[in-house]
């Protein structure tokens, strides 16, 4: 004879079946956003020191923090709302990658750079890309899984994020060196500017070709040079070129509104002086907005990839 269970009394439970855990690290949620305020805060800690103290000691810790700290928060932003599933392995990979394989276009292209025009912009923007999308290769050789445009995308942005990174290094460093009496404000003008265009140029232009060449990557993990993925190289190419060469068809547009002559070296690196102050507010006026028009243009195209994958709405 059974007897019912007293109400109240407890009951034993048998367990559930227990999950796996996820094969890729738990970060929590807002990471980039703690990275990227304290890394702000630290950085704007040690330039009022440098610049209050008039010391060097502190400069390469404000190039390196100031050169890293926007690629990195980027990354781990892509990371945490779309590439988790992808490995800290294949991220990190890229970002290394990218960030070698740049420092070596870039060497490559200095030469090239004392003459810049149109052409030069253009071979450059070519010779980039082919950088990163080596360095993407070369990260993810041995991962033959990894491959759609989701991951493209994502993967292409962490390789542009480290050739930016390194970049941003460089060119700060440059700045300090051919400017050595005027300060450190330089240095930080040049840190701040590039930080601010670092995920709307090089991690952009690099997602685009990224997701372009995964989207045609075989089962097998072999890599395919077909034609989309040309014809988007020659397209990030073309907005790269636009991009360096804003400040040039700035100084062109100026010049014939105004009615002036345009200056021997439109193209040249730094500030075109005009002999009127509305001359100037116009150069700066079209500089920067030539600069939100590619920005734009580069980000409409990279939603437009992720719009047509549909794993893009379905990442972990």
């Amino acid at each position: 004879m059974t007897h019912s269970p007293q109400p109240g009394a407890p009951r034993a439970r048998i367990p559930g079946p227990q999950q796996p855990p996820p094969p890729y690290p738990r970060i929590g949620a807002g990471l980039w956003k703690r990275c990227l305020g304290g890394g702000l805060a630290l950085w704007a800690l040690l330039a009022a020191v440098t610049c209050a103290t008039g010391t060097g000691a502190l400069l390469p810790s404000v190039i390196v923090l100031g050169g890293f700290l926007v690629p990195v928060a980027f990354v781990l932003w892509a990371y945490e709302r779309h590439a988790r599933d992808l490995g800290v392995s294949a991220v990190l990979g890229c970002f290394l990658a990218g960030g070698a394989l740049g420092v070596l276009a870039a060497s490559a292209v200095e030469p090239y750079l004392l003459h810049p025009s149109l052409g030069t912009f253009l071979g450059v923007g070519l010779l980039q890309v082919t950088a990163q999308l080596g360095a993407l290769v070369f990260a993810l050789r041995r991962q033959p899984g990894i491959r759609g445009t989701r991951a493209g995308l994502v993967l292409g942005a962490a390789t542009g994020c480290g050739f930016a990174a390194l970049e941003s290094c460089g060119y700060a460093l440059d700045a300090a060196l051919r400017a050595p009496g005027a300060g450190p404000g330089t240095l930080l003008e040049t840190e701040l500017l590039r930080g601010l265009a670092a995920p709307v140029g090089q991690a952009l232009w690099a997602a685009i070709a990224g997701g372009a060449l995964l989207s045609c990557r075989r089962p097998n993990g072999q890599f395919r040079l077909a034609a989309p993925v040309v014809r988007t190289c020659l397209g990030v190419g073309v907005l790269h070129a636009l991009w360096d060469a804003s400040h040039g068809v700035a100084a062109r547009l100026v010049a014939r509104l105004t009615g002036t002559a345009p200056p021997l070296q439109p193209f040249a690196p730094g500030r075109t002086l005009w002999p009127g102050a509305g001359q100037g507010h116009l150069f700066t006026l079209f500089s920067v907005g030539s600069l939100v028009l590619v920005a734009l243009l580069g980000v409409v195209w990279a939603r437009s990839l992720a719009q047509r994958d549909l794993p893009w709405r379905n990442t972990p």
